[in-house]
């Protein structure tokens, strides 16, 4: 299950989160940047004011002599946050930066946060790992310069979200994601989404967060339908004659270039009871970025090996009933096409409410 961080600058705003349901309370200041620290008592203020009814971050801004950096670290952790956020240095001491912070990382839980539109070293997860370090979140450090959608592609995105899983490290994506990001990012699965100025009036991050955003986010967050939610209409969300060039064949022919590939694929999408916004609404982007995904991967022998994995990916979707996949080779024999058709289904799963304590 995906959780939602929701960024706040006060308790009041604190408790506006936790009200519209928001699963971790993250104090930072918008105003001083993409990783800017409140002051130490409004962090105390707002663990005061959540009350152990969620979990809590901090952002520290991390000093670079490193007697000093334990001693920020350790001053927020004393506040009572469950969770210190920091930059991580992009330079080339980065490695002896996360080996010096290990022996803090066994006592607080230490999530540093890489920026996407800084080259980040991906490899670095595994010296995170080593050290002990709770998790990772990748972020934009330009705010107004574009998304994390803008900064990274989607596979580059699944490709961190599956290392800090290998890696046995949570994983977070934030960076001026707006709300049709949503459905895009939840089929990679990352552990947590972070928001600011998506729940701001006006989208503007140091304006202050606004109810109805919160909620909003918190519906398309949702992995399933609630508990006695009624299911009504199927609709039908489709991309057809979508032509790509592919690396694909299993003859040694084939291999070393692309071919022409025609997609068409339909999803029968469960409709459900509630207002004409997007929370009742399947993307196509949801398709499109599967298909990317699948295809950045590299060369792919087998079309039937496409279309499967292409179904796992869509039906990791909510509301997606099942889909059916027609995938076409136009090179082989034209003006013929070969290929392969497939439908598959899954059940409808509920999931259980989210426990008030929940951590991550």
């Amino acid at each position: 299950m995906t959780l939602m961080l929701t960024s706040v600058l006060s308790s009041a705003e604190a408790m506006l989160a936790l009200e519209r349901g928001a699963d971790i309370i993250d104090c930072k200041d918008p105003s001083r940047g993409a990783l800017g620290a409140l002051p130490m008592d409004e962090i105390e203020a707002i663990v005061t004011a959540v009350d152990g009814r969620r979990p809590v971050s901090a952002v520290v801004e991390l000093p670079h002599d490193s007697a000093h950096a334990h001693s920020a670290i350790g001053a927020v952790a004393e506040t009572g946050v469950d969770y210190v956020k920091f930059a991580l240095p992009m330079t080339p001491d980065a490695r002896e930066v996360v080996a010096g912070l290990a022996p803090l990382a066994a006592k607080v839980r230490l999530v540093p946060v890489l920026f996407a539109d800084l080259d980040p070293d991906f490899d670095l997860l595994g010296d995170l790992s080593a050290a002990g370090f709770h998790g990772a979140m990748l972020d934009t450090a330009h705010k107004g310069r574009g998304r994390l959608l803008d900064c990274m592609r989607l596979d580059a995105l699944a490709q961190f979200v599956r290392a800090c899983r290998a890696k046995k490290l949570v994983s977070g994506l934030a960076g001026s994601l707006e709300a049709p990001d949503v459905p895009r990012l939840l089929v990679l699965n990352p552990d947590v989404l972070g928001f600011r100025g998506a729940l701001c009036d006006g989208g503007e991050r140091r304006s202050t967060i606004d109810a109805d955003a919160v909620t909003l986010i918190r519906d398309l967050i949702r992995q399933a339908l609630a508990p006695g939610e009624r299911e009504e209409e199927i609709d039908h969300v489709f991309v057809r004659d979508l032509v790509l060039p592919v690396e694909i064949g299993a003859y040694a022919f084939e291999h070393g270039h692309a071919q022409r590939v025609r997609f068409n694929i339909d999803v029968e999408v469960l409709r459900v009871s509630g207002p004409d916004d997007m929370r009742m609404v399947f993307s196509y982007d949801v398709i499109m970025d599967a298909i990317k995904i699948i295809l950045a991967a590299g060369h792919i022998e087998l079309v039937e090996t496409i279309a499967e994995r292409l179904a796992e990916s869509v039906l990791l979707h909510e509301r997606a009933r099942a889909v059916s996949i027609e995938i076409a080779k136009l090179d082989v024999a034209p003006p013929a096409s070969v290929g392969v058709s497939i439908r598959r289904e899954r059940a409808s799963v509920l999931a259980a409410p989210l426990p008030a304590n929940v951590a991550l």
